[in-house]
């Protein structure tokens, strides 16, 4: 998963682990067996206005003996609890046309009593009315369907059971989904692991296709027409340069159809996108579409279909539901999914190396402002959302560890070998052997590839310790240093949002030219000299047009307080912005520039 404030076939294994794994035994115990499972969602058009989903399960009990159903505390990718449970309600267990007794045995459990053996229906209701990639929610003529949040299954039986799956819908809406179909509007599953890693959009949306190799790449997006014809045909052809890119690092593509669902809502505040098997789901904003960043995030989440969803550390195999699966590991499982988001750009040709560049310096500034932190604490600690800046901070420390390995390993082998290398090592080993990679694994394939140079120090100063990279001795080895630039801003010294008559002040700075000019928390900006306080990035507006002012130039600002309008005058506040950057280093040796050429270009030798 990834945020910026911004496919899957099944295979013999479950593509997201071990499907017969079990679950380890909890207080509630263990369910009853039961077989024949199937699940039914109906929704209407005044179901989906009401935020509303009518979910029905149908099973045939072995016994008379208590069925225990659960709903997953969590989905994988979004390492948090939330607890889909909190949503339902009017659950009814019925058999025969009777219903039966039940009761909750915990929070996300309940507890079916048959009378015998034999046929067994539970329904409810899910209130979805919350805006998430990894929930479900729905509108007038859409809704989308995350199974983690819909399907229940036996606690503490092997997750091996298949199941079909049953859409209710409209018949004018259609529906995208990565899951195998029998017919229309249904859909069955091998396990359940591929059961709820099958997410389902359907209603009312555009939706295009493009061959890539010998599969097929499909574009969802809701609401109809947000984006154009040409912006679409335009996103399926970056993503057909971008997948062969990515697919050359693991040397395979593992899926037959993988399907971008992507959700646009002009109140939505950031860009998000949870990965799949066969696809992956994003929510954005309206003003984002057609944006580099979200192609990016294109890019991080299908990568994600090899590094996480089949690649992914022991802590997470197989994925257990009823719990959080901490790992240390999540700045590989997402940090180096980012490098490698980075590098499908540039490699592809969707991007160039200067882009490249400024995205990874602007990762080393993100890090440089942040507390010192180890790679490993931050990785464990994304289930309680740290506050000390650091929460979800092992994505962009951890793309730039990716990247020194790439050098260092390029270095030490001559550009023989490569990170790419790694990856594709630990793909084969251990996720085509039905196993999650250990801590030995990644640095054994790390060590080997960089000719048996030793990463012990490594690991301990740069991902279990706090110490900050070593840029300046270690870009050079690929023809790179990193440069920073200090450049005097002028500062007003406001915190503002947007209202109606302008933008509202919401905080002063003390000493600041605001405060010194008499702006209040509470004053309408209408204008900083003749700036309109509602200008979009206000301070490069302030940069441009007093960047060479003296220190204490008087300046006009204008203000609405109580309605009535105000004209005020500051003395001007400066201050110096460091700006980092990477730039190419000349006369840097042929090795160098060889190491520098294959990370961009993805070659070795």
């Amino acid at each position: 998963m990834i945020e910026r404030a911004l496919l899957w076939t099944a295979l013999a294994f479950a593509a997201t682990g071990n499907a017969r794994a079990q679950t380890p035994a909890s207080s509630v115990g263990i369910s009853a067996a039961i077989s024949g499972i199937g699940y039914h969602i109906t929704i209407d058009s005044a179901d989906a206005a009401q935020r509303r989903i009518r979910v029905a399960m149908t099973f045939t009990a072995a016994s008379a003996d208590p069925v225990l159903l659960a709903l997953p505390a969590w989905t994988p990718g979004s390492y948090e609890l939330t607890y889909w449970a909190r949503n339902v309600s009017a659950f009814v267990a019925a058999s025969g046309g009777r219903q039966l007794s039940w009761d909750k045995a915990d929070y996300q459990t309940w507890r079916v009593r048959p009378s015998a053996a034999g046929p067994v229906s539970v329904s409810f209701e899910y209130r979805n009315d919350s805006l998430d990639n990894s929930n479900s929610w729905s509108q007038r003529d859409f809704a989308l369907l995350n199974g983690a949040t819909l399907f229940l299954y036996p606690a503490g039986r092997p997750f091996d059971f298949a199941s079909t799956v049953e859409l209710r819908l409209p018949s004018s809406w259609r529906v995208a989904t990565g899951m195998p179909a029998t017919g229309r509007n249904t859909f069955n599953a091998s396990n359940y692991h591929d059961l709820v890693d099958f997410p389902i959009m359907a209603g009312r949306f555009d939706f295009d296709s493009t061959r890539v190799g010998s599969g097929w790449l499909r574009f969802a997006s809701y609401p109809a027409s947000v984006e154009t014809a040409a912006r679409r045909a335009t996103t399926l052809s970056e993503l057909s340069k971008i997948i062969p890119v990515e697919s050359a690092v693991f040397g395979e593509t593992p899926w037959t159809t993988y399907t971008v669902m992507q959700i646009a809502d002009s109140a939505f505040a950031a860009i998000v996108g949870l990965e799949h098997q066969n696809s992956h789901v994003d929510l954005t904003n309206v003003l984002a579409i057609g944006q580099p960043v979200l192609t990016s995030v294109y890019a991080h989440e299908i990568f994600h279909a090899w590094n996480v969803k089949r690649l992914r550390p022991v802590d997470l195999w197989p994925y257990q539901y009823a719990h959080e699966q901490p790992t240390s590991w999540l700045w590989v499982s997402e940090g180096v999914t980012d490098y490698y988001a980075d590098l499908a750009l540039v490699r592809s040709g969707v991007s160039d190396s200067s882009a490249f560049f400024a995205t990874t310096a602007g990762k080393i500034r993100e890090i440089a402002d942040l507390p010192p932190f180890g790679l490993d604490d931050a990785s464990l600690s994304a289930w309680i959302h740290p506050t000390d800046g650091t929460a979800d901070a092992y994505y962009p420390k951890g793309s730039l560890a990716g990247l020194l390995l790439d050098i260092l390993i390029r270095d030490a082998s001559d550009n023989k070998h490569s990170l790419d290398e790694v990856m594709r090592q630990l793909y084969r080993q251990d996720y085509k052997a039905g196993k999650g990679f250990t801590g030995a694994d990644w640095w054994n394939a790390v060590q080997g590839a960089a000719g048996g140079k030793s990463f012990t120090d490594f690991n301990a100063r740069y991902i279990d310790g706090r110490d900050p990279y070593p840029w300046q001795t270690v870009l050079p080895l690929a023809a790179l240093e990193l440069r920073s630039d200090s450049t005097r801003v002028p500062v007003l010294g406001v915190t503002m949002s947007q209202e109606d008559n302008g933008s509202r002040v919401t905080g002063v700075a003390p000493g600041s030219t605001a405060e010194l000019a008499g702006v209040q928390p509470g004053d309408d900006l209408v204008s900083v000299g003749d700036i309109p306080g509602s200008a979009a990035a206000l301070s490069e507006h302030l940069r441009a047009k007093y960047g060479n002012a003296a220190n204490g130039t008087i300046i006009p600002i204008t203000i609405v307080r109580d309605g009535r309008q105000s004209s005020l005058a500051g003395p001007l506040q400066f201050t110096w912005r460091v700006d980092l950057r990477i730039a190419t280093m000349p006369g840097a040796s042929p090795k160098a520039v060889r190491v520098r050429s294959g990370i961009l270009h993805g070659t070795t030798g």
